[in-house]
């Protein structure tokens, strides 16, 4: 038998996921709470219960998109030889997966605008945000690059790659402009690398 927070954790999940599938496709605007609650199978009063308003619901698709995004770059970056190539893998994949569909509207295009900058930035501190500055510590202490103030430089990072992810969403040609971004962030990457 399932506990009332079991059961209230299934329904918000069984309202986020169609929230999520239609402010990726048709955009937090233009998606009503009762689309919401009729792709959900829910009343309108269920969507309400569990969150206040539709930029809640929004924050709660935001914040899972985000978490599985980072599932995804940290399985593309497994692979590497290092952190800083690791890093370079990821941030490609970053650049890919927000530069098309739902991923990049609710991320790049929705998150910042329903959000608001400063929590935009907060929640992504959280998933992609926060994985700059734990490789660079990573990588620091690995000795490929030189021991210095962290947050700086992941702040310099993170803003280079989150305004190529925009720049790469706002291209026709986003194959082709992912991988101009991806090569010009490897070179930044790569400039920091101690030299034997």
């Amino acid at each position: 038998m399932s506990t009332h927070s079991e059961r209230r954790a299934a329904t918000a999940a069984a309202i986020l996921t169609p929230a999520g599938r239609l402010c990726g496709t048709q955009g937090c605007a233009a998606t009503p709470m009762d689309g919401i609650a009729g792709a959900a199978g829910v009343a309108k009063g269920a969507v309400y219960h569990h969150f206040k308003t539709k930029e809640a619901v929004f924050e709660a698709v935001f914040d899972a998109v985000s978490r599985d995004l980072v599932t995804e770059i940290d399985r593309a970056a497994r692979t590497e030889k290092d952190v800083l190539a690791a890093m370079v893998a990821g941030t490609q994949h970053y650049f890919a997966a927000t530069a098309k569909g739902p991923t990049g509207r609710i991320i790049l295009r929705d998150g910042p605008a329903v959000l608001g900058w400063e929590r935009w930035r907060e929640i992504d501190a959280r998933h992609f945000g926060g994985k700059m500055p734990r490789a660079l510590s990573a990588a620091m202490e690995a000795g490929l690059i030189a021991k210095q103030p962290v947050e700086p430089l992941a702040r310099l990072l993170l803003g280079a790659a989150t305004e190529a992810a925009v720049a790469c969403a706002g291209r026709a040609d986003l194959a082709k402009a992912g991988a101009e971004y991806a090569r010009a962030f490897r070179s930044l990457v790569e400039a920091l690398r101690l030299r034997a």
